[in-house]
């Protein structure tokens, strides 16, 4: 799609309020490398969540200034050791809404989940704010069609995290251009579709909270580290095919395919850390000693259970609504113990975000 096509015009400041609700999302084709700006090196794919959630809020108000700045409230609290990112995703996202230009932004965000859990916030603060803003561009230019509206605000997300670009809707989104998918596109996540397999519209995500503290090394970090990375080329190819296999997957219902394709993708990446020159490594024993334990009882039981896993500790727990109370019986006799302080966090698939 050409770039001009998300160039807005300039226009007149306006008293405006608006809220949005926007979710995280897990990867289960994983993205890691990128290009400038916010361009990824491979196609990803991910579940949209439902429970775990950013809210944001948004009053733009005119200013005297031609300048354009804000005010950024955290859980109720002025933060301005955010501002360094936003102004960095707002210097990012100008270009294209010049309109921004003589307003004060007074933002307000909380999420519904707790700090380093294991989920992505920078893709559901960033999606919830993306979408505050192109409230506003609709409403100062009304003839804006729902689909633009929601892909321009996938392609600003993505200018704050690449991961934000599939936190606009859901299920099931997928960003970067894919052979096999002729409107996927670099710049900003697209829909599943028709064809989605019932069977994931209400898939379980239950996150097991292995380890809260602060990752030793960024996802930024991470992601620059695959410039040099002796396998990335290969891991690139590996991404699009399993991205090419999984859209059918999910069109089939093929657990067993599913659940092969997922787990690979996750190992994958944190093999992508371990061979990163320096090199790192994110997991915890006890995430391995938890990967064990699924394998094992997915071994007995013949049930549809598997991980994935983010760039952390944290695990992420999926499987099928129709065994949930199995499989939280399970999570609570044998993998409970191996979490921090017992804590997990209960989550499925979702719609998408929502005005509030």
């Amino acid at each position: 799609m050409n770039l001009n096509a998300f160039i807005s015009k300039a226009a007149t400041p306006v008293n405006f309020i608006t809220s949005w609700e926007a979710p995280s999302n897990i990867a289960l084709i994983k993205y890691w490398g990128k290009e400038d700006i916010q361009i990824p090196k491979n196609p990803s794919l991910s579940f949209t969540l439902s429970s775990s959630v950013t809210k944001t809020s948004v009053n733009f108000k005119p200013s005297n200034s031609e300048n354009f700045d804000f005010d950024f409230f955290f859980e109720g609290i002025l933060r301005p050791d955010f501002n360094p990112k936003l102004v960095t995703f707002f210097k990012n996202i100008e270009y294209y809404i010049p309109w921004i230009n003589g307003y004060k932004l007074i933002i307000k965000s909380n999420n519904s989940f707790p700090h380093s859990s294991g989920i992505a916030s920078s893709a559901s603060a960033m999606a919830a704010l993306s979408l505050c803003l192109m409230d506003l561009e609709n409403y100062l230019f009304p003839k804006m069609s729902e689909a633009f509206f929601y892909q321009k605000a996938s392609f600003l997300a993505r200018l704050g995290s690449g991961s934000a670009s599939r936190s606009i809707q859901g299920p099931v989104t997928i960003w970067g251009e894919n052979k096999t998918l002729k409107n996927s596109s670099n710049l900003f996540a697209i829909s599943f579709g028709d064809g989605l397999n019932k069977i994931f519209k209400s898939y379980q995500d239950t996150i097991l909270l292995v380890d809260k503290e602060a990752k030793s090394v960024s996802s930024s970090k991470g992601h620059d580290l695959m410039h040099n990375n002796p396998f990335a080329e290969n891991r690139f190819i590996q991404a699009s095919n399993n991205l090419d296999s999984l859209l059918s997957v999910m069109k089939s219902g093929d657990l067993e395919s599913f659940i092969k394709i997922v787990e690979l993708e996750a190992l994958t990446l944190h093999a992508m850390m371990m061979t990163s020159n320096p090199y790192f490594i994110l997991i915890k024993p006890n995430t391995l000693e938890i990967i064990q334990r699924i394998w094992s009882f997915r071994t007995s039981q013949k049930l549809p259970i598997c991980f994935t896993l983010d760039a952390g500790a944290n695990i992420h727990l999926l499987y099928p609504s129709d065994y949930k109370r199995r499989i939280c019986a399970f999570i609570d006799h044998e993998l409970k113990p191996f979490c921090q302080n017992g804590q997990y966090l209960m989550d499925q698939v979702g719609e998408g975000a929502r005005k509030l």
